[in-house]
């Protein structure tokens, strides 16, 4: 149920308790019977209690929504520091790859081969990557292990 559905039903109920009770008022005063008073009575109870509940219903789901709001700010706020703090561990790995590449004494494509090698990628994938064929890719691989001293991709 939509809050101005809610709203507008406890209104409505909040109503038909007001005129419920209205009318049981002159009706004790004209001196009705009792059945009749005892119904119109209910009427207007039952209005009652069911206006209370929803707009009880109605304050309990905006409680629970603005702390939902503000879990949800305060696990964005933590999500954006991970993130800053992440950044900056990848940087530096990334920063002491590179390091390590040039020790090597790896040329500019020998370093991108090598960087697309640590990522993952086939050497079908790194020529495809680079616009080589894949024979350079393999090529290129072949003197990164060997001006590192590595046996292979496994150990790179």
């Amino acid at each position: 149920m939509q809050a101005g559905e809610r709203t507008v039903i406890a209104g409505v109920l909040a109503l038909i308790a007001l005129l419920a009770g209205l009318d049981l008022a002159v009706d004790l005063r004209e001196g009705v019977t009792m059945w009749h008073v005892l119904a119109e009575g209910t009427v207007a109870l039952v209005a009652c209690l069911a206006t209370f509940h929803l707009m009880r219903g109605a304050w309990r789901l905006r409680r629970r929504l603005d702390a939902q709001g503000r879990d949800f700010s305060a696990f964005r706020h933590q999500a954006e520091a991970w993130r800053m703090g992440s950044r900056k561990y990848l940087d530096g790995l990334s920063h002491s790859i590179n390091l390590q590449l040039d020790q090597w004494q790896l040329s500019v494509a020998e370093k991108e081969v090598a960087f697309l090698l640590l990522k993952g990628l086939s050497l079908k994938e790194i020529a495809t990557a680079r616009g080589t064929s894949e024979k350079t890719a393999r090529v290129q691989s072949s003197a990164i292990y060997a001006k590192s001293g590595l046996g292979g991709r496994s150990e790179l």
